[in-house]
């Protein structure tokens, strides 16, 4: 199947980009979007399925409902990428393109970290979430651990919530007097960009007795027991755990990655490869891996393919702007503002939780529901 434009993944960024290309360009867009999976789910809505807030099925935004111009969607497994040719074999067949964009996001590699198992006390992907989910519900004493494995990783401000949703949750079920809730992270700070938004998280962490442990990753997870990369060792009887992240086995395959990922002009998104473009969590960009910044890289991407099928020029500039919502707890969301490419280091403005950050958080969701289904 010979497209003009095939587009690997259906997250943000690939959603936000097949929509683009149709709206601008309608039937003519000639668009294939291929995922294996069956439904979209925000990156945030795990931490709600985790804490009871909501079940899997209302999460999954169903690939089936997407009906635009110029976009076919194709739930299909991806078993080959070439690169230099811009064909991309599939479970179903061959597809070749004028134009190919990969954007199939991280995928997760738990070998490196013993103990740590998908679907079991991860909650990165729904299945975990659910799971822990119930392991959440039956906890009323002990040691609670919310460990990253490594970094970079993907919506980072959501271990950090995590652990405040915990406190919350131990204390409606009247037991945190019980259990102690401890915080593991290779970083620095809980937001390294923000100093402002870290200080906000530290504050909120020392006033519910949650233990800060930075510079640390989780190294493996044993009966009773995590370890540290440092040789140290933490009890546990729950935890929740952030796997290390990678970019899929197929990209890595195709000799498409350094370094675990794709690398990328920041501005244009542009490889290494002819008319071959990567945006998100899959691709090394210089800014976080969060569903906003892949987002605003297909908006670049969009811009570049727009004018190209059009028989103009010029490149999209991605600005490296997103701006990550929080939560505190009792129903009050903060936002943190990020700049990664205007200035000679990241920076960050902090917006201070409160309703009104809950309900534009909220909009946020279903808007993008609405123009992508």
């Amino acid at each position: 199947m010979h497209s003009r434009v095939l587009i690997l993944g259906a997250g943000f960024g690939g959603l936000e980009l097949a929509t683009i290309l149709s709206d601008e360009l309608g039937e003519d867009a000639g668009v294939t979007l291929i995922d294996e999976a069956e439904a979209f789910v925000f990156g945030y809505a795990k931490l709600d399925v985790m804490f009871g807030r909501t079940s899997p099925e209302s999460v999954r935004l169903p690939y089936a409902e997407i009906d635009k111009p110029g976009v076919s969607f194709r739930r299909e497994t991806i078993t080959a990428i070439d690169p230099e040719q811009r064909r991309v074999t599939t479970n179903a067949g061959v597809h070749e393109a004028e134009h190919l964009v990969v954007a199939l996001g991280a995928g997760y590699d738990v070998d490196v970290t013993p103990g740590v198992i998908l679907g079991e006390n991860e909650f990165y992907s729904v299945p975990g979430a659910e799971k822990l989910a119930a392991a959440i519900a039956g906890f009323d004493e002990g040691n609670a651990v919310i460990g990253v494995c490594d970094a970079p990783f993907k919506c980072p401000p959501a271990p950090s919530e995590a652990c405040l949703l915990l406190h919350d949750h131990l204390v409606r079920s009247g037991c945190r007097d019980r259990c102690t809730i401890t915080f593991v992270l290779p970083l620095p700070s809980p937001v390294p960009p923000s100093p402002a938004t870290s200080e906000a998280l530290l504050e909120a962490f020392a006033e519910r007795d949650i233990r800060f442990v930075p510079g640390r990753r989780l190294a493996s997870a044993g009966e009773g027991a995590i370890a540290l990369d440092d040789g140290s060792e933490l009890p546990c009887d729950l935890l929740l755990a952030v796997p290390r992240h990678v970019a899929p086995e197929v990209v890595r395959a195709a000799g498409m990655t350094e370094d675990g990922y794709v690398p990328v002009e920041s501005r244009t998104l542009r490889t290494g490869y002819e008319n071959v473009y990567a945006c998100g969590d899959v691709a090394t960009v210089g800014v976080p891996k969060a569903g906003v910044f892949a987002e605003g890289a297909a908006r670049s991407i969009a811009t570049t393919l727009v004018a190209t099928i059009r028989d103009g020029d010029g490149d999209g500039f991605y600005d490296g702007l997103g701006s990550c919502y929080i939560e505190f707890g009792a129903g009050q969301v903060g936002r943190v503002d990020v700049d990664f490419l205007s200035g000679p280091k990241p920076t960050g403005t902090f917006q201070a939780p409160s309703d009104a950050l809950a309900a534009e958080k909220e909009e946020f969701g279903s808007s993008r529901r609405a123009r992508w289904f």
